[in-house]
């Protein structure tokens, strides 16, 4: 599960055994977590963040939306 990204707390990473699903990021803060979709930033699933944390976690994803696909990419191929 290669770790990816951190900001603010929050590590961005990949499960190394979904290669068949399309690009996607987890994020976690302590005991909560959410998958995001890296093609459309929707919300695959989440629990524990409130709205406003999920705002700002598709923000930071949003940013860093290249280099997230990339490493994916990279790590997949």
């Amino acid at each position: 599960m290669p770790t990816i990204h951190r900001q603010n707390g929050f590590r961005f990473y990949f499960f190394s055994h979904e290669p068949n699903e399309p690009p996607h990021v987890h994020v976690d803060k302590g005991e909560a977590t959410i998958k995001v979709w890296l093609d459309s930033l929707h919300v695959a699933k989440s629990r524990g963040f409130r709205a406003h944390e999920i705002s700002g976690i598709i923000d930071m994803v949003t940013e860093h939306s290249e280099m997230f696909t990339e490493k994916w990419h990279e790590y997949f191929s």
